[in-house]
C-alpha cells in the first residue's frame, strides 16, 4: 500500500490495496481515512487536491467541529456528528473523583464502541451511501481518526468482504500512526490518557460481538441500522473493487 502522509494529519492513509475473500482489492485513491483536519499545511491542502479529493466527512461531535474547524479549497465539509461519549464518562467520573483503573478505562471504551453499534447505525449508512454517489475520492475523519473512523472503516472493508484479521490489521495501525497532540496533554491520568489515545483489539472486538450477537451479524446489521440494501452494497463493491 502507498505511503501517504500529510504533515499536519498523522493518522491519514489510503485504505486502497485492501485485499477481499475474493481476490478484489480496494482501488488505491478513492477512499482516505484520517483524523482531523484542521491542522493541515498549505502543501498539505494541495496535496489532497492533486489526490482529487473534493468531500471530506466529518464524524466529530458538534463541539470538537466548532473547536477545529477548517476551510480547505475544493473540499466539501459533510458534517455527520457522533458526540465523544467516552471522553464526557471519564471526565465525570474524575470531577466525582474517581479514578478508573486501566482495565475500568478499557471497559469504558469497549462501551463506546458497542454504542456505536447500537446507537449510529444510521450516520455510518449515510457515510457508505456518500461513497456510492459520489464519484470522486473521499476522506472520512474524526479527531484522532481512531474510533469512530475506525468503525466507519470496520464497516465499510466488511461491505466489501473483507475479512475480519484485514479490518483488524488496518484498525490496529493507528497504534503507529497517529501523534498525539500536545494541546490534550494533562487533560486526565496519564495511564487513562494513554488508553484514550491508542486502539486495542478488544475496543473493535467488543463492537464485531455485539453486530453478531444482538444483529445476526453484519450482513443483517448493515441491511437493518446501517440501511445498506443489497443492491447498493452491490453499487459501493462495483464502485471501490478492482
Amino acid at each position: 500500500m502507498p505511503d501517504t502522509r500529510l504533515q499536519g494529519a498523522s493518522n491519514f492513509r489510503d485504505l486502497g490495496g485492501l485485499r477481499n475473500r475474493h481476490g478484489q482489492r480496494l482501488r488505491h485513491g478513492m477512499v482516505f481515512r484520517s483524523d482531523h483536519l484542521a491542522n493541515l499545511s498549505a502543501d498539505d491542502q494541495a496535496a489532497l487536491r492533486q489526490m482529487g479529493v473534493t468531500h471530506s466527512m466529518d464524524l466529530r461531535g458538534v463541539q470538537e467541529h466548532a473547536a477545529r474547524p477548517y476551510a480547505i479549497d475544493g473540499l466539501r465539509h459533510v458534517p455527520l456528528p457522533i458526540e465523544p461519549t467516552v471522553v464526557r464518562r471519564v471526565e465525570a467520573l474524575l470531577r466525582r473523583g474517581t479514578i478508573p483503573t486501566e482495565s475500568e478505562t478499557v471497559a469504558l471504551m469497549c462501551e463506546t464502541y458497542q454504542d456505536f453499534v447500537r446507537h449510529h447505525g444510521p450516520t455510518f449508512g449515510t457515510l457508505l451511501r456518500h461513497l456510492i454517489e459520489q464519484p470522486t475520492p473521499q476522506v472520512f475523519h474524526c479527531t484522532a481518526g481512531k474510533d469512530r473512523t475506525g468503525m466507519a472503516a470496520a464497516l465499510l472493508l466488511g461491505a466489501l468482504d473483507v475479512d475480519r484479521d484485514t479490518v483488524m490489521e488496518d484498525y490496529l495501525l493507528t497504534n503507529q500512526r497517529y501523534r498525539r497532540d500536545a494541546a490534550w496533554e494533562g487533560q486526565g491520568p496519564e495511564h487513562v490518557m494513554a488508553i484514550l489515545w491508542q486502539v486495542q483489539e478488544a475496543f473493535l472486538n467488543s463492537a464485531f460481538e455485539t453486530i453478531d450477537h444482538h444483529f445476526g451479524g453484519l450482513d443483517a446489521y448493515l441491511e437493518g441500522p446501517v440501511g445498506l440494501h443489497r443492491m447498493q452494497r452491490e453499487a459501493l463493491r462495483q464502485r471501490l473493487l478492482a
